[in-house]
């Protein structure tokens, strides 16, 4: 087996694997190491397959054919502490879901004296595990969910001047949701439960533009649309009766609409042994509001003998990406980063299946360009200051109807590492 067939046998498992996986958190704006190394500021470079994602327009700048993919493996670690005022008060719970690994893959191509290039990228834009053990005090309004999400992206990228480059696609997104709550204050898993499952498809599309107006400074621009994606499934529930629970499933479904994204960084090459970017990254979390899970037939049972209205209520929020890049002679070259993401997850319909927070990550990364193969590895760092919450209220029905609440404080880390690799030919 010859050194191709063997980089894409690799990356194949990989990206099979994906199915079987996600990461705890919700978006994953990582997406290759090189671009990790550097806090993800990358829109205004854009310079190896991973454009796909963080620019398309700069596909252009690759000759020939080019694969390129990776994992991203990273452990994160949520906790929360109960509010003074509850009875297990003084104890320190932790998500039982840590570790995941999430592979991606991209491939270019730029014919020879063409102005056209074309890419594909296979990758995962969100995905999420948590999983919380049943005394925390919110067992009712959340006690697990798992978002796997899986977009495949080919784009055609055009070079219209020699400094300025765009490039769109269309993004086919399939999705998988499961969503564990508790009926009562306590309880085993097995009595006394209301669960969601589905998945959908959806379809959406990015667009980028790269512009180099002075050999020193570019600029990059990329927009991803939001995406519409039906979940259909079955919802299943428990409630305790004597002498024996009753369980009942019913058919069901839930629409959400993911978010869209638009980024604006400038790149400043005061020499070329350095690349120093900013980006500005907006995410319309906004379009996670209300949502509805529609049963057929409706149960007769409260507090199901209806549509379940979901009430989330998630906010816009920022990133603040820079990073920087020193090469050296032979290929070699290193790079840190920094990003500040703020907070979507308003208090007053606080979950704890996302327990968002502002989050400061730093990352360094190194690498080596070679002529037919190239490498880079990337760790990154995350934390964020306790945010403690006040006054919320459950999304859904079953967590008011017992009483409970999300209130408390919840803290954040993180560590991951990222290793890609890439091939030219």
């Amino acid at each position: 087996m010859n050194r191709l067939n063997q980089f894409c046998l690799i990356i194949l498992i990989s990206i099979v694997s994906v199915w079987k996986v996600s990461a705890n958190g919700f978006g994953l704006p990582d997406q290759d190491a090189f671009a990790t190394g550097r806090g993800e500021a990358f829109a205004a470079t854009a310079d190896n397959p991973s454009a796909i994602y963080y620019n398309p327009a700069g596909i252009t700048q690759l000759q020939g054919n080019n694969l390129r993919g990776g994992v991203y493996g990273i452990y994160l670690e949520p906790s929360y502490a109960p509010p003074e005022s509850a009875a297990n008060h003084g104890r320190t719970y932790y998500s039982s879901d840590n570790f995941d690994a999430i592979p991606q893959i991209f491939y270019t191509c730029t014919p020879k004296d063409s102005r056209v290039s074309f890419g594909l990228g296979v990758y995962a834009p969100y995905g999420g595990n948590m999983k919380w053990p049943q005394d925390t005090g919110f067992r009712s309004v959340a006690i697990s969910g798992s978002l796997q999400y899986i977009t495949i992206n080919p784009v055609v990228a055009v070079k219209l001047l020699p400094s300025l480059s765009v490039g769109a696609g269309v993004m086919v997104n399939y999705a998988k949701l499961d969503l564990h709550q508790g009926l009562l204050h306590l309880a085993t898993r097995e009595t006394n439960f209301f669960n969601f499952t589905g998945d959908g498809w959806g379809i959406g599309y990015n667009a980028g533009i790269l512009w180099q107006p002075y050999k020193k400074i570019s600029f990059g621009a990329n927009f991803r649309s939001s995406a519409n994606l039906n979940f259909q499934g079955n919802t299943d529930f428990e409630l305790q009766r004597e002498p024996y629970p009753v369980p009942t499933q019913r058919n069901a479904e839930a629409g959400f609409t993911f978010p869209l994204t638009a980024v604006l960084g400038v790149s400043y090459r005061p020499t070329p042994k350095w690349n120093v970017e900013f980006d500005a990254n907006y995410t319309g979390w906004n379009s996670f509001d209300n949502v509805t899970i529609k049963q057929s037939p409706p149960a007769v049972v409260n507090p199901f003998h209806q549509d379940i209205p979901v009430h989330l209520g998630w906010q816009a929020s920022w990133m603040y990406e820079f990073g920087v890049t020193r090469y050296f002679d032979h290929g070699w070259h290193v790079s840190g980063g920094y990003v500040f993401n703020e907070n979507s997850v308003p208090d007053k319909y606080y979950t704890p299946l996302a327990a968002d927070l502002d989050r400061d990550f730093f990352s360094i990364g190194a690498g080596h360009d070679g002529k037919i193969f190239d490498f880079d590895i990337a760790y990154q760092f995350g934390c964020a200051p306790a945010h403690t919450v006040t006054g919320s209220t459950p999304s859904s029905t079953p967590g008011s109807d017992a009483g409970q609440s999300a209130d408390g404080k919840y803290g954040f880390s993180s560590h991951a590492l990222f290793v890609t690799v890439g091939l030219h030919f």
